[in-house]
């Protein structure tokens, strides 16, 4: 899998497609998040790029620790979080934080897959996960987000209205102006169908 050669053609062309989404300054926003929400004595900071943005989420160690950080203490959906160099432990631990995000909130089809991560495929898509997951811990106001909130926009929640029947009835009887009226309205002077036009 992570011994692939270059790629050639169209494939080269999607991969190029797919590069070009990804956002260095949301990443500096992203790893400032990260290392804020994990306590920053726990997570060192790595350099900016993308491979390097890669390589540090890759081992799934920071993703587990930000998801069980958005929950109260002692309360982490991921219970055991280790190092490991062995590529199947690492993915283990990138699709543990995956279920949890599911878990969290994040909708299925925001979520990244495990190889977009730990092949380096597609990091803008993980970027875009992170996103969601910043913008809901912010919009569920428990208080477990830690940094700014304004480093990513509230996502819209439900103004559920409840009317009495009363104004439900008083609503009926009222002609809205979208609604326009008839009168004046006839047919007189049209010409039926399949005719030419008169012009004069």
């Amino acid at each position: 899998m992570a011994n692939r050669g270059p790629s050639y053609g169209l494939s080269r062309e999607v991969q190029q497609k797919i590069d070009r989404q990804y956002d260095p300054e949301l990443e500096q926003v992203l790893v400032q998040w990260i290392v804020a929400q994990c306590g920053g004595g726990d997570v060192s900071r790595p350099e900016p790029g993308r491979d390097n943005f890669q390589q540090w989420l890759k081992d799934g160690t920071v993703l587990c620790r930000l998801i069980n950080s958005l929950h109260p203490r002692g309360q982490g959906p991921v219970a055991k979080i280790q190092a490991s160099s062995m590529a199947f432990k690492q993915m283990e631990q990138i699709s543990q934080f995956l279920q949890a995000a599911e878990r969290y909130g994040i909708a299925a089809t925001d979520i990244f897959q495990t190889v977009d991560l730990w092949e380096g495929k597609n990091m803008a898509c993980v970027q875009r996960t992170l996103m969601n997951l910043g913008s809901l811990a912010v919009t569920k106001g428990d208080g477990l987000f830690v940094g700014d909130p304004n480093w990513f926009p509230k996502k819209s929640q439900e103004n559920r209205r409840v009317f009495s029947e009363d104004k439900l009835k008083e609503g009926q009887s009222v002609i809205g102006l979208q609604m326009g009226t008839n009168r004046g309205a006839s047919q007189a002077g049209m010409t039926g169908y399949g005719m030419p036009r008169q012009i004069l």
